[in-house]
């Protein structure tokens, strides 16, 4: 079955547009984690201010990284991207209980969870017959 995004792109370009975003999102979710566990001050302090432990620091940053490296490898992407929505499902969750402004903050796990479905929709063909929008009948 083809979806309307096979219509105006072929099959090699999306490929290359989902590994593209792929990179650019990897390299924030990358970031995040490595911040976490290298324990950087301020990721301690920001993490204290949200409510948690600061030694949780380095367990979260594994987390993240096997959620990444899960969406990273092509047999457990889909995994890793329901295991990386989750995790921004809570950092959503945390952001709205503690009173961030909307937009800047608690949608940023929104925004990054659009991404990392949109980069795999273009990297698996799959996923994108999965997707709910469809052509017209």
């Amino acid at each position: 079955m083809n979806t309307p995004i096979d219509g105006l792109i072929n099959s090699k370009v999306q490929r290359l547009i989902g590994w593209i975003f792929t990179v650019l999102i990897s390299a924030l979710l990358g970031f995040s984690s490595v911040i976490k566990l290298v324990a950087v001050p301020e990721v301690r302090q920001t993490l204290s201010g949200l409510g948690w432990p600061a030694h949780l620091d380095f367990t979260v940053g594994v987390i993240e990284l096997i959620c990444l490296a899960l969406f990273l490898l092509p047999r457990t992407a889909v995994l890793g991207a329901v295991l990386e929505t989750a995790l921004l499902g809570a950092t959503v969750a945390l952001k709205l209980r503690v009173g961030d402004p909307m937009i800047t903050h608690v949608l940023f796990g929104v925004y990054m969870g659009f991404f990392v479905w949109g980069a795999l929709y273009f990297r698996e063909p799959r996923v994108r017959q999965l997707m709910p929008w469809r052509g017209l009948p």
